[in-house]
C-alpha cells in the first residue's frame, strides 16, 4: 500500500512539474517554481527523485506521452493513408489553441532549450521526433503498398515536410500570439497530402 501511495505521489510530482519545465526550460525552472507547482518542499521532491535532472527527464517523458496519445487518438476511424495523415496534421494544429501540455510542444521547446545545455534532454527530444518520423513513414509505406498513395511517395521527405512545417507554424503562432499561422500551414499540408492520393487528378 505504501508503495502504491509513493508511486501516486511520484506521478503527481511529474504531472505538476511537466508544465513548469515545458514553459521555462530546464535551466529556467527553479527549485522554488517546482516547490510551488508540486506543493511539496525540497525534501519531499528529492525523496522521490535523486536530482532535478531526473525529474526533468521524467517530466519530458510525461509531456511527450500527452502529445503521442493525442496523435494516436487522431487515427481512430481513419479510412485510408490520406485520411490518417490529414487527421494527424489537424490534431497537431489543435495544440496552437490548446496545447497537450502547458507551454506548447515539448519536442520543440526541449530541442531548442537543451541543444547546448543538456544533451540528455536533447537526445530525448530527438528520439521523440524520430518516433514521429517513423509513424509518418509507416503510414506512407503502407499507403503506397495498399495503392492509396502515389507510387514513389518518399516517406522520409514527407515526414520531414510535415513535422518541420507543423513545428514552424506552431513557433510562429506562439511568437505572434495568433493560431492562424498554424492554421495556414495545416491547410497547405492537408491540400498537399490530397495530391498524393493515388486516384487524385494531380496524380494522374
Amino acid at each position: 500500500m505504501a508503495g502504491t501511495k509513493g508511486m501516486q505521489t511520484r506521478r503527481r510530482i511529474v504531472e505538476r512539474a511537466a508544465p513548469v519545465f515545458n514553459r521555462q526550460g530546464y535551466v529556467g525552472a527553479s527549485l522554488r517554481d517546482l516547490v510551488e507547482a508540486t506543493g511539496l518542499e525540497k525534501g519531499g521532491i528529492y525523496n522521490h527523485f535523486g536530482s532535478k535532472e531526473q525529474l526533468a527527464l521524467e517530466a519530458y517523458d510525461y509531456s511527450f506521452s500527452q502529445v503521442r496519445e493525442g496523435l494516436a487518438r487522431s487515427q481512430d476511424g481513419a479510412a485510408d493513408a490520406v485520411d490518417r495523415l490529414s487527421r494527424m496534421i489537424r490534431a497537431f494544429a489543435k495544440y496552437a489553441r490548446k496545447p497537450a501540455i502547458a507551454g506548447g510542444c515539448p519536442i520543440m521547446n526541449t530541442a531548442i532549450e537543451a541543444d547546448d545545455t543538456h544533451p540528455e534532454l536533447r537526445d530525448r527530444a530527438r528520439e521523440s521526433m524520430t518516433l514521429w518520423h517513423r509513424l509518418i513513414g509507416r503510414i506512407v509505406k503502407d499507403g503506397v503498398a495498399a495503392g492509396e498513395l502515389v507510387p514513389g511517395t518518399d516517406p522520409y521527405a514527407l515526414a520531414a515536410l510535415v513535422t518541420g512545417s507543423l513545428e514552424g507554424g506552431l513557433m510562429l503562432s506562439r511568437l505572434y500570439g495568433d493560431p492562424a499561422y498554424t492554421d495556414r500551414i495545416v491547410d497547405h499540408l492537408a491540400a498537399h497530402i490530397e495530391t498524393l492520393r493515388a486516384d487524385s487528378e494531380e496524380a494522374k
